[in-house]
């Protein structure tokens, strides 16, 4: 009888472990296409719409007497960049953490990382004006780290122990006290006009020199991801799994935060809080290639960074010349996706 038992938890294992790699790699393969193509219409159109042929010759034969040659290497380009790498840093961010926590509410907007960067930046505006790029984005860090500390201290006090509800509900009462914070500083400060465009968030404005140290970010922060993988997708199913397979769970989640802490904050210091990327994307990811984080993580990158290119172009065409913000592209997206996952966690409890 126990041997049944046992074999039937077995069982059970490895049905939870299910993976479609034909699948993953159709999604690899194709998203990459279709961000290729998404990146060239993000450069294309805009104010003024510019011919694919154009754009050709910008990136590979500037001429910088050229007016939309400069247009497109200094302005559209840089953009549509940082919209790709963006979304890919929210994708695997939320990723990490729902496989840590075992949590499908958690992403870096719910558990208000984004809103903590975005207090930090506002008080080095208020506090420390001049501030350099690469000093944004230690201050972007540091609010994340921040965020996440008080997050989850409050919601270790949670009566009844720690459950995704109450951790999403703690996120989102700390994001929303964070987000406070900012705008009282912005307004008592008067920065109010040099932070607004971390309260909707975008892409728009990005120059070079982000890109320049956000790539550095991206190679290490997505090698540690990819590194990850297979430890997460062991931690999903449980500590007590994990701990029976030998795997060392503290020194996971530690190098895993560190993780989402280094690729959230480098989002927010470029794009702002745009949220909800996290939280949508890897719960599509698990359902077209199953729960293997190690191909989890990369096609969350890669659709990560296709929804916000298309986010972000969908923003420029809505009400042109005018443009609406990325943050609430994506809001409406993943606001009625958040509320059917709350939904569901309630009926589990």
């Amino acid at each position: 009888m126990a041997m049944k038992d046992t074999s039937t938890k077995q069982e059970k294992q490895k049905q939870k472990l299910t993976s479609r790699p034909i699948v993953a790699i159709l999604i690899l393969v194709f998203g990459l296409i279709l961000l290729f193509f998404g990146l060239a219409a993000s450069i294309s159109f805009g104010a003024a719409n510019i011919d694919f042929k154009t754009v050709w010759t910008a990136v590979f034969q500037f001429d910088p007497e050229l007016t939309s040659h400069q247009i497109i290497q200094e302005l559209r380009m840089p953009r549509a960049l940082a919209a790709a790498l963006v979304g890919a840093f929210l994708a695997v961010s939320g990723a990490i953490m729902q496989g840590m926590t075992r949590n499908p509410l958690a992403s870096p907007s719910i558990m208000g990382l984004t809103a903590g960067s975005a207090f930090m930046i506002a008080i080095a505006f208020a506090f420390f004006p001049g501030t350099s790029h690469i000093g944004l984005m230690i201050w972007s860090f540091a609010g994340a780290g921040l965020a996440a500390a008080i997050v989850f201290t409050i919601g270790s006090f949670a009566k009844g122990g720690l459950s995704p509800v109450k951790l999403a509900l703690a996120g989102t009462a700390v994001g929303a006290l964070l987000s406070s914070f900012s705008s009282a500083i912005a307004i008592r400060f008067h920065v109010a006009q040099d932070i607004s465009f971390w309260y909707a968030g975008g892409v728009a404005g990005t120059k070079w020199i982000s890109i320049q140290m956000i790539v550095p970010i991206a190679v290490i922060g997505l090698i540690m991801a990819f590194m990850l993988a297979r430890s997460i997708t062991v931690l999903s199913l449980g500590d007590d799994v994990a701990k029976g397979l030998g795997q060392r769970t503290a020194i996971v989640k530690v190098i895993g935060t560190l993780v989402v802490l280094l690729l959230t904050g480098a989002a927010v210091s470029v794009a702002g809080s745009v949220g909800f990327i996290g939280l949508v994307i890897p719960h599509i990811t698990r359902f077209l290639v199953g729960v293997d984080y190690r191909w989890i993580i990369p096609c969350s990158a890669i659709l990560g960074g296709l929804l916000l290119v298309l986010a972000d172009l969908g923003a420029r065409m809505i009400n042109p010349p005018f443009e609406t913000p990325v943050g609430a592209i994506t809001a409406m997206i993943g606001v009625p996706f958040f509320l059917y996952l709350a939904r569901s966690e309630r009926r589990g409890l």
